[in-house]
């Protein structure tokens, strides 16, 4: 049942403004995301029809819709913004799908809002149709994400460092509200207010911490145990992030923002792709402690909910806090322990993984071409579809194999199913280690043709390709040439 509400508008007129969308000149779609309006229980006059068009390209937007921009702050590259909020992004309504649960419905680049801050609130077709795959493909691997339902092109142009075509994309999430979204509430919000926000955030997303002994603690904790998933997730694909800026971290657990976003190729740890990250702060290997620094940011936003006496309350906090590390490095060893074939690991495992990653380093191997090959070799160290060949010094590998194999029979002679063990250590690897990703060169192909060409035809490939990421497909498995290395993104600001 088709049932639009718009629980965000219950909250105190500090936390929004109400907005409309600009209209544009001729929209057209470039893509539609059926199943996932179908998940939605989105009437089908608004899917790829006129109305639709209408809807996503902010044209004429229905009754069901009461569109806002949401105000937040944040630290961006450490140094705090204190008033940022929607600037180019406008939520239209709330829907109920299927399942009963409720998600955001937003437009991205259909114009100014109170907090553009001098800019023009539009997105380019580069940025829009990076957002729509990457997305998607994040939500294929198993990565908690928004979602992309439409994008349109607007048929005006932009202007960056050069003029482009404009684009909107319509994206679907458990909510947007941010770490920075608390950040606005301490900053500008009386007590009243930021218990409101609180509560909101604790109804919509951890229902569980209404009935804790210290509600805003527990709400702290929930979060901090989604984040600390999330990012070990991202460490396992070799995802950057690129902005982990706080207004940027949502509090549902989510990847959001998908602007100057990567995947590592060649493994290092230092990897950095973005154009604007010159410290490296959000470097691949920095992820997990800008996490928790993000996680600091929200408890002294907290700080007040959770104690009247400050001293008490910092306390409280940071017992939660240090607990982030132990999470996340538990999911990690359990991400990275599936990768090399291990169904149960201990502490002693971490070790064994991170020799591999030094030595993915060392040799400069692909990461994703690695891994999806390694399933091969648990069999047998030379298996022809494994990865030895990717080294010219066989003997690092070698060694490190032989411990590897070590591992793999000690945890057999623990199983009660050998016979079938090897067999099932191979599907079961290649069912967490991906065959392909969204390709830097390749989503960077997919861009220039639209823009240059009009022609849509790869990204339609891929967007049909990518629910299927963990399937071998020859077209996008290659690996980039090397004159990629230097590769980087760009904010679609």
């Amino acid at each position: 049942m088709f049932a639009p509400v718009h629980s965000f508008r219950q909250l105190p007129a500090t936390f929004f403004s109400d907005v409309m969308p600009t209209a544009v000149a001729s929209p057209s779609f470039i893509a539609f995301n059926q199943p996932l309006a179908e998940q939605l229980a989105l009437p089908t006059q608004y899917w790829q029809t006129d109305q639709g068009l209408a809807l996503y390209s902010g044209l004429q937007l229905p009754d069901w819709t009461k569109p806002l921009a949401a105000a937040y702050t944040g630290h961006q590259f450490g140094s705090l913004a204190p008033r940022l909020g929607d600037g180019r992004a406008i939520l239209l309504t709330e829907l109920t799908d299927i399942t009963g649960k409720i998600f955001d419905l937003q437009l991205k680049g259909a114009g100014p809002t109170p907090y553009s801050r001098r800019g023009d609130g539009r997105a380019a077709l580069g940025p829009v149709l990076r957002e729509y795959l990457v997305s998607e493909a994040m939500h294929a691997l198993g990565v908690p994400t928004t979602r992309a339902l439409a994008a349109v092109m607007t048929g005006e142009p932009v202007y960056r460092q050069r003029q482009l075509p404009g684009a909107i994309i319509t994206r679907v999430a458990d909510s947007f509200l941010r770490i920075g979204s608390f950040q606005y509430a301490a900053m500008y919000a009386n007590h009243d207010e930021l218990q409101a926000l609180l509560d909101f955030a604790i109804n919509r997303h951890y229902p569980e911490c209404a009935d804790a002994e210290n509600p805003a603690l527990a709400f702290l904790a929930a979060v901090q145990q989604r984040q600390a998933k999330l990012i070990a997730k991202w460490m396992s694909l070799g995802f950057i992030h690129g902005v982990m800026n706080t207004d940027n971290m949502a509090i549902s657990g989510e990847t959001i923002d998908y602007g100057p976003c990567a995947f590592m190729d060649k493994y290092r740890a230092d990897t950095v792709f973005s154009s604007i990250d010159t410290g490296g702060r959000y470097a691949y290997q920095q992820q997990p402690q800008i996490g928790q620094w993000n996680l600091a940011r929200l408890a002294e936003s907290l700080l007040p909910l959770i104690a009247e006496d400050e001293t008490q309350a910092v306390a409280m906090a940071t017992e939660v806090l240090n607990g982030f590390g132990p999470s996340y490095y538990q999911h990690w060893r359990e991400l990275f322990g599936a990768k090399v074939g291990l169904r149960q690991t201990t502490n002693d495992d971490q070790s064994l993984i991170q020799a591999l990653l030094q030595l993915l380093q060392h040799a400069e191997i692909d990461f994703t071409i690695f891994f999806r090959k390694l399933a091969y070799a648990s069999t047998d160290i030379y298996a022809q579809k494994g990865p030895h060949g990717l080294f010219a010094d066989a003997e690092s590998w070698l060694t490190w194999a032989e411990q590897w194999h070590q591992r793999l029979a000690k945890e057999d002679a623990e199983c009660d199913e050998q016979s079938t063990q090897h067999q099932n250590r191979v599907d079961q690897m290649l069912a967490v280690n991906p065959a392909f990703i969204p390709r830097n060169h390749q989503i960077e192909q997919i861009i220039e043709e639209a823009i240059e060409r009009n022609d849509f035809t790869l990204f339609e490939k891929f967007r049909q390709d990518l629910t299927t990421p963990y399937q071998d497909n020859e077209f996008w498995m290659a690996a980039p040439a090397p004159s990629t290395a230097l590769y980087q993104t760009f904010c679609g600001t």
